[in-house]
């Protein structure tokens, strides 16, 4: 087992970078919330209908946030990984994370595609009407309903690897990975 020095400071991600990842995993917790207490409301009540529209508003701001985080990145590219890191870990890291990108893309999309084929429009904040890129279509509807729950459940899954994944590196290895996130400490 490796450790990490104590004394070492841990190289960070930059507090754009740590800004965009923590708003945008707070709503993406929020927003899988939504979508699991909204689909359990029966009928059509005001509720239901405002849980959708705040879900679809979240989706939207999560795929903004999405490509402005990937230009950032671009931009300004991530530390490098610890030194006592295996090459099969630094590997699964970089897949993870490609997972965790593409998921954060594809779910707000399939949600808006199925939105769209489902004849409902998406008025972004209640103000902002996006135009509907597919027509609707409920045969599609039905195909791409389940392809955007499979995702989040595909998400939830990525997630929780990630989680272990940090939850081992900072308990068990004492790499301290967690630091390289967060806005405070060194």
């Amino acid at each position: 087992m490796t450790s990490y020095p104590a004394a070492q400071p841990v190289q960070k991600y930059t507090r754009v970078a740590m800004a965009f990842h923590w708003l945008i995993a707070a709503l993406i917790v929020w927003g899988f919330s939504l979508g699991w207490i909204m689909t359990d409301i029966p009928g059509f009540t005001p509720t239901k209908l405002r849980y959708f529209s705040w879900h679809k508003w979240i989706g939207v701001t999560v795929l903004v946030l999405a490509l402005a985080r990937l230009a950032w990145r671009a931009l300004n590219p991530p530390p490098a990984l610890p030194e006592g890191i295996h090459g099969w870990e630094k590997l699964a890291a970089h897949a993870g994370h490609a997972a965790l990108y593409v998921l954060m893309l594809a779910i707000p999309v399939s949600g808006y595609f199925y939105t769209s084929a489902a004849g409902v429009p998406v008025v972004y904040l209640g103000v902002l009407p996006l135009p509907r890129l597919i027509a609707a279509n409920h045969a599609l509807a039905e195909i791409l309903k389940p392809i955007h729950i499979y995702l989040n459940w595909v998400l939830l899954a990525a997630v929780a690897g990630h989680l272990l994944a940090v939850v081992k590196h900072q308990l068990i290895d004492r790499q301290r990975l967690l630091a390289r996130m967060l806005p405070f400490g060194r």
